[in-house]
């Protein structure tokens, strides 16, 4: 007797069509974005002088960071564009008239989404910080060589019970304005505050200069000191670097790494809100994939006068539409300051946050499907 195969061959026709349509559609977006890129940095890389081979391997990165970053949308195009085509074939209704539920047609949509999903969360959180490494590391020789942090009234913990602020900071001159740098006891009492007018990193030496200086010195027994001087030259555990970093090169660690930096930086005082955004967002984000799939399937699997034209327009609607509300919330989400008697904390509060878009498009998904014909 024949051995049965392990899947029928409705389903092994409709993921064999769902991973080639998708795995061929991002290898267009990926030449389309590369010839962008290329034409608007190519004066930057000839300037720069930078490698042949070098410029190959970043743009191997590139495709990686834009594939994965696309991941969702082109998927939901994928679906929209081939299960559209068996639409109007009427493949879909003689399928349904045979006696098959709607879901057990979304079975197989399922099974390749699964293999997309296990495969995103792997570039995700592996991968993909590997590929932009190489990518950034590219971009800080020859691409984007100035940095730049555009925060300002910006409050580190240096060392224990030490706190600097700057108003402002100017990468290029090393120099920050506005600068203070207070120093506290164990039992709460402030022992010096420095104010100068701005302080200046000085690599060679490894000291920065403050101009302008007052110095305010607190004893014990209440005596204050207080100096002036024009010019200070002093040692501080601190660099320029410690008040801010590219944001790309967020995307170079590991979550492991990532959970780790974002340890450091709470405990130095920095905002964390985002970097707990982009930790639970990789999670979050290959999951998207199920969500349009749901959708994608509900929408095409229709038989429309305007054919696969009007469900295109559809996908490309919802998929901006998708993006835009992710954006919308995660720019909100990091910004909330909850109260400190609120019943969830401000963990819990950006894991929810990192995940209400998926909620949200799935309840949308759920009712697209129990709308669709049966």
């Amino acid at each position: 007797m024949p051995r049965r195969p392990f899947l029928p061959r409705l389903d092994r026709y409709i993921i064999r069509k769902f991973l080639t349509t998708f795995f061929f559609m991002v290898g267009i977006f990926c030449v389309v974005a590369v010839v962008f890129d290329l034409m608007e940095n190519i004066g930057r890389l000839l300037s720069n002088e930078a490698p042949v081979w070098g410029t190959v391997l970043y743009y191997l990165s590139f495709c990686f960071h834009f594939g994965n970053l696309l991941s969702g949308f082109i998927v939901f195009l994928t679906i929209i564009w081939f299960t559209s085509r068996l639409a109007q074939q009427t493949e879909i209704v003689a399928m349904l008239s045979s006696g098959m539920s709607f879901w057990r047609l979304m079975r197989p949509y399922f099974m390749a989404a699964t293999v997309l999903v296990a495969f995103s969360l792997l570039v995700s959180h592996f991968i993909l910080p590997k590929a932009n490494e190489r990518k950034v590391e590219f971009e800080v020789q020859y691409v984007h060589v100035n940095f730049h942090i555009t925060d300002q009234h910006i409050y580190r913990e240096i060392a224990p019970g030490t706190v600097a602020y700057f108003r402002s900071i100017t990468v290029d001159r090393n120099t920050g304005y506005r600068f203070q740098l207070e120093r506290w006891s164990e039992d709460g009492r402030l022992e010096q505050r420095i104010l100068a007018a701005k302080a200046t990193w000085i690599p060679e030496d490894s000291t920065w200069r403050l101009v302008n200086a007052r110095v305010r010195e607190i004893a014990t027994d209440g005596q204050e000191k207080l100096r002036y001087l024009t010019r200070l030259d002093t040692a501080l555990s601190m660099r320029i670097s410690d008040f801010g970093q590219r944001s790309a090169l967020v995307s170079t660690m590991t979550t492991s790494n990532l959970s780790k930096h974002i340890r450091r930086e709470a405990q130095r005082g920095a905002p964390v809100a985002m970097l707990k955004l982009e930790e639970h967002g990789r999670t979050a984000h290959p999951f998207s994939i199920y969500v349009l799939t749901l959708i994608g399937v509900g929408i095409s699997s229709r038989k429309l006068r305007g054919g696969t034209g009007f469900h295109l327009f559809l996908a490309v609607l919802i998929g901006f539409l998708f993006v835009f509300t992710s954006k919308i919330i995660t720019v909100y989400s990091a910004s909330v300051v909850l109260p400190v008697d609120s019943i969830i904390s401000t963990e819990q509060w950006l894991l929810f946050a990192a995940w209400l878009p998926n909620i949200l498009f799935s309840l949308f998904g759920g009712w697209i499907c129990w709308k669709a014909p049966k």
